[in-house]
């Protein structure tokens, strides 16, 4: 996902109220959210891009929070109980326990316009470089899982071929070894490459997004090959088709929505086919693979295929999915401010998606993560964010989920403000919305 600022156009404000998109077919609010937090993080990489200097100016600001008196971050929900699977990979899922999003960093893209040095990318949407520091602090407070979002596209030294730069890669890396050194689980990807010049998910331009993920995947795979299994990698983020009128949304009776599913499926075949050639630990790596926008529906979608794994690996792929729900509470930055968990239908359009998820996919033995997920602030809504954050947490555990927070090292100001730890100040903006998840993902 997530952010710089962006304002949804009328079209997209419109076809997000329209549509209502859940998951695994169902109608109602909580798949919208998962979608439509994407448009907001990928608009990022929109020319409106400023440099990150009002971003380090808020970050600031957030180092001051203290934990907020009178908010109770451990609250006891009554959830139900689910049977999980007793794999090695559910395991794995659940010693991954909770995790964090490295978000508006590497994933920053399309910033040429205002940065001549290609390594100023790590900072130019997020104001802070990663460093071993910030990951020390989310190992400490309980955080098991980072993910890292890359974009690779701006970091070529061959178009044609699509080589990496050396010290862009050289740079993610040293970075994951920062991870690696805390024993942190870790997720890298690629992030905004979702473009027609290299990754697009459209018949026309099949082939050529073929090409691009065999060539950034078997640079990536290599270089990583001998980490051990605690690295995982993620073929795509919310691929889709950007600007067309389904981009959002899938119209089962539209076939280009058909296409781009079934190219998808492809994508993330070629993906799994190219990491496992290149041995190593990569013959049996865990990979994460998401359906169209990494939606729950996008997922229990008919046409989605979970790819074929040329190894016998006792179900070693992953189905990613973003869930930001109920958009309206935890991302629409104009949408309401309120949300409890006294309120069944609130908890329904937070978590229904999560039923679908679990009889469709856990139930049968396929691993899922929602690697993406949050709550943005408003108008001071703190006590609210937190009984969110624990209540989802605690519903997606209890069905096997293991949730990624996505941070975009924002928590005040303007645009979604999903941060809850300042990267420089190494504080926590919002301790109770970290202690409310810390107390729900056991």
């Amino acid at each position: 996902m997530r952010n710089k600022r962006f304002k949804l156009t009328a079209m997209m404000a419109a076809v997000v109220l329209a549509v209502g998109l859940t998951g695994c077919g169902q109608t109602t609010e909580p798949a919208a959210s998962s979608t439509v937090a994407s448009v907001e993080k990928s608009s990022e990489a929109s020319s409106e891009a400023k440099p990150a200097e009002s971003t380090e100016e808020k970050s600031e600001e957030s180092s001051e929070e203290v934990a907020e008196p009178g908010i109770d971050t451990n609250k006891q929900y009554t959830i139900k109980e689910f049977e999980i699977p007793d794999t090695e990979t559910y395991r794995m899922l659940r010693d991954m326990k909770v995790g964090w999003n490295l978000g508006n960093c590497f994933d920053a893209n399309n910033c040429d316009s205002w940065i001549s040095n290609e390594m100023d990318y790590e900072t130019a949407w997020c104001g802070a470089k990663a460093t071993p520091e910030l990951f020390a602090t989310l190992k400490e407070a309980g955080f098991n899982t980072i993910r890292i979002p890359i974009s690779w596209h701006n970091h070529l030294t061959d178009k044609k071929n699509f080589t990496i730069s050396e010290q862009w890669i050289d740079r993610v890396q040293e970075v994951v070894d920062y991870c690696m050194a805390e024993d942190l689980y870790v997720i890298i990807n690629i992030h905004h490459d979702n473009e027609l010049e290299y990754m697009y998910p459209d018949k026309a331009h099949e082939a050529q997004s073929l090409r691009y993920v065999e060539s950034i995947w078997t640079q990536v795979a290599k270089r990583f090959k001998d980490y051990d299994e605690k690295l995982l990698f993620e073929s795509l983020n919310e691929p889709r088709m950007v600007g067309h009128n389904n981009e959002w949304w899938i119209d089962k009776n539209s076939q280009d929505c058909k296409d781009s599913i079934e190219v998808i499926n492809h994508l993330n075949q070629k993906f799994v086919d190219v990491v496992r050639k290149t041995g190593g630990n990569n013959a049996h790596r865990y990979l994460v693979c998401p359906g169209y926008d990494a939606a729950p529906e996008g997922a229990c979608n008919a046409g989605f295929e979970l790819p074929t794994d040329p190894v016998d690996n006792d179900s070693r792929i992953i189905i990613a999915i973003h869930s930001y729900s109920p958009y309206s509470f935890a991302l629409d930055v104009n949408g309401t401010s309120k949300w409890s968990s006294e309120d069944s239908r609130n908890k329904t359009e937070a978590i229904g998606f999560m039923n679908n998820l679990y009889e469709q996919f856990v139930a049968n033995g396929v691993p899922v993560i929602i690697d993406e997920f949050g709550a943005v602030e408003k108008d001071g809504n703190l006590a609210e964010r937190v009984d969110w954050a624990g209540f989802y947490v605690a519903s997606a555990r209890a069905r096997g989920l293991t949730c990624v927070w996505w941070d975009n090292n924002v928590a005040k100001g303007n645009g979604e403000r999903l941060g809850i730890i300042d990267r420089k100040s190494l504080q926590w903006s919002y301790p109770e919305i970290m202690e409310a998840i810390m107390n729900h993902c056991e």
